[in-house]
Formats: C-alpha cells, structure tokens, sequence
C-alpha cells in the first residue's frame, strides 16, 4: 500500500511539473506577440514636408544690400540671374547651400533607412537644380511646394 502512494505522488508531481511546461511555453508566445511592435515606416509624409518648409526658411551667406538671403529668395534671384553682395552667383550658392543642407539631413546608404533622394527646383517649367543620391527604389515618401511666380519644388525620399 505504501508503494502506491508513492507511485501516484509522483504521478501527481510529474502532472504538475508538465502543467507549469505548458503554461510557460503559452506565456512566451504571447509575450513575443505582445513586444513585437508593427514596424515603423522609415519616412513619414510630415518629415518630408517638413523639411520641404525649413530648409526653404535657412538663411545663408549670400547677402544682399540690406540682409541674408533666405533659401527661398536665393530661388528667386537666382531666377533674374543676380549675384551676392560678393560678387558670387546665387544660382551656385542656391546649388552649393541645398547639396549642403540635404547631405546633413538625409544619411543615405544601402544600409542606412533612406537608400536615396531626389530635389528638383523648376520655374516656370524649367528646371534651374537638380540633385539625386543613391538609389531610387518603389518605397519612397514626396513632397511637394508651389510657390508663388511658378516656382514648384519636389523632393523625394526613398527608403
């Protein structure tokens, strides 16, 4: 008699011990369900946009008689062919502050989140910049601006 009673305790303990298996194995499963998180695009439209409005916003070293031109009136009088106050083509410095200021702002790489870009400055239909890097794929995030005098401005990164 005493053996059973030994017997079924192990049984019992055995029972237990797969019961505690189980129960673990479901609680790591919903746990990994639980932490993976939905993936995150790697450009949102608001970034794009966003950096559309501020780099329009930069101020740069082109100077004018009375202040430093802004990106956005560099646009403008590198369209009427004007120079800085020292002696330098806003067309180049538009084209030398833009390289600069994307370059900065958008690591670019086949290991990186944005594999390329794109920023094209037209005015009425032609085109005065141009810049792309790296590679252009199907996923990618744009933005576009109108302003006034027919200056439209698209930039495009792709991930």
């Amino acid at each position: 008699m005493r053996e059973k009673k030994n017997k079924s305790g192990q049984e019992e303990m055995v029972g237990f011990g797969m019961i505690i298996i189980i129960v673990a194995v479901i609680l790591l499963v919903f746990l990994g369900f639980a932490l993976r998180k939905p993936q995150k695009e790697v450009t949102e439209d608001y970034e794009v946009s966003s950096f559309v409005q501020a780099f329009l916003q930069y101020t740069t070293d082109c100077r004018d008689n009375l202040e430093y031109l802004s990106v956005q009136k560099l646009i403008l009088d590198c369209e009427h062919g004007e120079k800085c106050l020292d002696g330098r083509d806003t067309c180049e410095v538009l084209d030398f502050t833009l390289k600069e200021i994307v370059e900065e702002s958008w690591d670019v790489g086949k290991d990186r989140p944005v594999k390329g870009y794109t920023l094209k400055i037209m005015i009425g239909g032609e085109e005065i910049l141009f810049l792309e890097e790296g590679n252009i794929t199907n996923n990618y995030k744009g933005s576009e601006e109108y302003l006034p005098r027919e200056i439209d401005i698209y930039f495009t990164a792709y991930s």
